[in-house]
């Protein structure tokens, strides 16, 4: 059991888990989040994202003019963890949801709750994991949705949005980033071809503030912090 998913270390189980029976509560700190591979020690942490910034931030991206209909771009949860915001999009009209998790313990927990999640007839769209490194990740063929939940830092950002500019360029093909909680914006700025849609902040609904707030309140060492609204961009690759 990570540090952070313990009664004893604090965990506070979020009214998502508790409502659908999931299991996506908790805060590991990145130094616990130990695979193997030379990116561990750029990890930031596991927290899953409030639903509601997830889908505030959805209707922006709906509001910001990409090119194709939502039926046609795969979701991809980079830094997915146990999978609660493949769950939030797998109820939408996606062409699939895939997620990308380095950390094998939290990848299959994301897949047991991808199983309940299908079992209770939720899933619209297909949602799959995989247990990968994100700069590694082949990107499926087709516009893709990029959804990022500060996973790392600026090492390991820059490396990805090289792969990315690289992979899309050749394509010709459309790519939306969505950040939340967008510590490394600088590093997508020094990046050629990619243009920013929005910033600002996107609010949490009155009761995801009050789950988040007791969960970072419970925190044994008190390093992490919840506001009311999580800064987020959005951005698109132009090529």
């Amino acid at each position: 059991m990570l540090p952070g998913l313990k009664i004893g270390d604090g965990l506070t189980r979020h009214p998502f888990d508790a409502a659908f029976g999931v299991r996506t509560s908790g805060l590991v700190a990145g130094r616990h989040l130990k695979s193997g591979h030379t990116h561990d020690r750029h990890n930031t942490a596991y927290f899953g994202v409030a639903p509601s910034v997830f889908q505030g931030l959805m209707r922006r991206w709906r509001k910001s003019g990409p090119a194709w209909a939502m039926e046609k771009f795969t979701f991809v949860d980079v830094g997915a963890g146990m999978g609660r915001t493949m769950l939030l999009a797998s109820e939408l009209p996606f062409k699939a949801v895939t997620g990308v998790e380095l950390y094998p313990g939290l990848a299959r927990i994301a897949r047991k709750n991808l199983a309940l999640w299908r079992g209770a007839g939720r899933e619209r769209t297909p949602a799959s994991i995989v247990c990968r490194d994100a700069v590694e990740f082949r990107w499926p063929p087709g516009p893709c949705l990029a959804f990022l939940f500060n996973p790392f830092g600026a090492v390991v950002m820059r490396r990805l949005l090289m792969a990315l500019a690289k992979t899309f360029r050749e394509r010709a093909e459309e790519l939306d980033i969505l950040y939340v909680n967008n510590e490394q914006e600088s590093v997508l700025k020094e990046q050629k071809g990619f243009v920013r849609v929005f910033e600002g902040e996107v609010k949490r609904s009155k009761a995801d503030a009050i789950a988040d707030h007791r969960i970072m309140a419970n925190q044994p060492e008190g390093e992490y912090a919840s506001s009311n609204a999580e800064s987020c961009s959005i951005w698109r690759f132009m090529g």
